[in-house]
């Protein structure tokens, strides 16, 4: 007869690995979670000061910007929460702070995007946005806009800077991408993005027209494409048609151009 302790014992083996797999399994999740929550503000705050530095940088590279600034007797641009189905701005006191995407996210805030508006690849927005508007002798010297849309892999997220007359790129600067790396993700090199600043973002007729072509531009509302990343090109493209148009900031713009501020 065998050793009835040793049998109980292999009986209870499978239970005890099970078990403390479990509890080890726990704690792991714990700690993961536990270091994710821990860390999301430091996370955030590097990202929110990537992104002012790169906001700095775009600026940097615009003509007689920082004379603009000195005339207007402002040392940055004038941070406003707008309403994008109205155009109108919102009350806040900290709109640097809203992040769009994040409200996108929020089932009471979100707004479905048409889908025959969707050009970008959202599904949805957030019901306001946070753009950067420089004025100067009663009339509007430069916004730029928050822009973001569905590229080849990724989320493409990207800062759209307008000259005055709210048609004419003055410079697009990428923000975040996830892009393939040699092939996509170089349209977060400065030679593509210095390629941007003069294109017409519209024709004659107020139409939102702004692309990326294959090969290069022949057009002035044509950028150049990257070979081998025409998706992302169209990505980037698609983003800027549908946050300029009717569902975007297009309500926003028009209140800019008949009224300014």
């Amino acid at each position: 007869m065998g050793d009835p302790q040793a049998t109980a014992q292999t009986k209870e083996s499978p239970a005890k690995v099970i078990g403390m797999a479990v509890i080890v399994a726990f704690v792991c999740a714990l700690v993961v979670s536990t270091a994710s929550v821990l860390l999301k503000p430091i996370q955030d705050a590097h990202l929110e000061a990537e992104r002012e530095a790169r906001m700095a940088a775009m600026l940097d590279t615009l003509p007689g910007m920082r004379e603009l600034l000195e005339e207007a007797g402002a040392e940055n641009l004038e941070t406003r929460l707008v309403d994008l189905s109205s155009g109108e701005f919102v009350a806040s006191d900290d709109p640097a702070a809203y992040d769009e995407m994040e409200a996108a996210g929020d089932p009471d805030a979100a707004v479905p995007v048409p889908s025959e508006l969707d050009v970008a690849g959202l599904g949805q927005r957030g019901p306001n946005a946070a753009v950067h508007i420089l004025e100067g002798n009663g009339r509007v010297q430069l916004v730029v806009l928050p822009v973001r849309g569905t590229g080849y892999q990724s989320m493409i997220r990207a800062l759209l800077a307008l000259e005055a007359d709210l048609r004419t790129v003055a410079a697009l600067t990428i923000l975040e991408q996830g892009e393939t790396p040699g092939l996509g993700a170089r349209i977060e090199d400065p030679e593509w993005q210095a390629l941007w600043p003069g294109k017409e973002v519209a024709n004659e007729a107020g139409e939102i027209v702004i692309s990326v072509v294959k090969g290069e531009a022949t057009k002035p509302y044509e950028v150049d494409g990257i070979t081998g990343a025409t998706q992302t090109g169209s990505g980037v493209a698609n983003m800027l048609r549908y946050w300029l148009g009717p569902h975007g900031y297009g309500p926003f713009l028009e209140r800019l151009r008949s009224g300014g501020l």
